[in-house]
This record gives structure tokens, sequence and C-alpha cells, in this order.
């Protein structure tokens, strides 16, 4: 779906239940749409305004297209309510929407509650992160938050044990994992950020035996969600 023009186009930035997958906008541009767009991650492309005129479906453009994708995130407190012992997934920096698509249907597979995301470096629910995860996506809730790190406080403050799932952490299978548990997924190339480890109850990490010291996060999502499957029968 697209929108146009600067204040629908600065409202759906804005909004938390819309998802801005692209803006298209006159070369130069710098204004507050822009910045706006770039804080949240929104891949962003300049071109001369003879374009945005035939793209434009209303001529009144204003400089400004956008794709965007309707999703109807949740809150936290709906994951919450889930289960008496709810079983949850936050990313913490998962970029790739393919990496994304396939964590959403892993996790609807196992049967976990929810997935937290956040709004600034985290992909959002775009069509492609859809079509990625099979159709899963319609069947597992999934909570933006504007801060992670205050998302694992309120968990922890509710009774949830979080684990981060990183490098340099207990063996996955010697620790307890049933209950309320959550496992925080960081980005292949970062990680899990400090702040997040320090605020998690403990670090998991996963067996390696290969020469190569990572996994595709997607991939460790899913072994590490399985284990959690395992110890809870």
């Amino acid at each position: 779906m697209r929108i146009e023009g600067r204040n629908s186009v600065l409202e759906a930035l804005n909004s938390s239940s819309v998802t801005v997958n692209s803006l298209t906008c006159v070369k130069g541009d710098n204004g507050s749409v822009v910045a706006q767009a770039r804080s949240r991650g929104v891949k962003i492309t300049y071109v001369d305004k003879s374009v945005l005129d035939k793209e434009s479906a209303s001529g009144k453009h204003q400089g400004y297209i956008a794709d965007i994708v309707d999703f109807d995130y949740c809150d936290v407190s709906d994951i919450l309510a889930c289960s008496a012992e709810p079983f949850v997934v936050v990313l913490d920096g998962i970029n790739d929407p393919h990496n994304f698509g396939s964590i959403i249907r892993c996790c609807e597979c196992a049967g976990v509650d929810g997935i937290i995301i956040g709004r600034n470096r985290q992909v959002a629910v775009t069509d492609t992160v859809v079509r990625c995860s099979a159709g899963a996506a319609a069947h597992v809730k999934i909570a933006r938050v504007t801060n992670v790190n205050n998302a694992i406080k309120q968990l922890k403050e509710n009774g949830v044990w979080v684990y981060a799932l990183d490098m340099d952490g207990d063996e996955i299978t010697s620790v307890n994992l049933r209950g309320a548990v959550a496992l925080v997924v960081g980005s292949e190339g970062d990680g899990v950020s400090a702040y997040a480890r320090r605020l998690c109850d403990g670090i998991v990490s996963l067996k390696l035996k290969g020469k190569v010291n990572s996994l595709n996060a997607s991939v460790a999502c899913g072994v590490a969600v399985y284990e959690v499957v395992r110890q809870r029968g």
C-alpha cells in the first residue's frame, strides 16, 4: 500500500501500528520527514521530482511517497496474558527480513507465546517478513516496543526468567529453562547488546564443535527455542 503527502507520511512514521517499508523523496531533502524516517531505519530513496510526479496516484505527493504495511502489533502485556508460564522470544537488532521471517515461523511451530521487537535497529513486519514466515506472522503475537531493555525489565517484573542467547554463556542444555522464560536473540554481527546482557538473568550458549564460531541468527534461535520445548515437555 502507498501513501502520499508530507502529513500522511509523517503520521505513518510516528504510528506504532503502521510499518513504513520505504520512503521515496526528492533529492537533497533533509527535512523532518526524512530525519524521522532515518531514525526509524526506513529505507530512503532519493529521486528527481519528475519521478515522483509519474509515480503519484493523486498528483499531490508534496515530495513524499511511502510504502507501508498494516500489521496489528500487540502489547507486551498481551503476550504475558497468554499463559501462566509464558514463553517469549525477544529480538535485539535483527535487521535481515529473511532471518526475522524464519524466526517467526520457528516460534509459531514451537508454541512461543509472543515475540518482542524494538522500533529501532530492528526490521519491522514487512511484506518480505510475512512471506518468509510462510504465513506464521498471522498466528504469533508480536509486540513492537520503543525500548527493548525496558521490555526485558517488564518481563522480569512479571516473573519471567530472561536469558540472552549469546557467546560465552552456560551451555544451554545445562540451564533450567522450564516455567516462564524468555530468550533474547541478538544480531549476527553484534549479538545481544551489552546492557541487555546485564539485564538478563543469565547467558546461554549453543555448543559449537566446528571451525565457524557462530550460527545464522534464525538457526541459533530455532535450536534454542526447541531446547526450551524439550525441557518443558
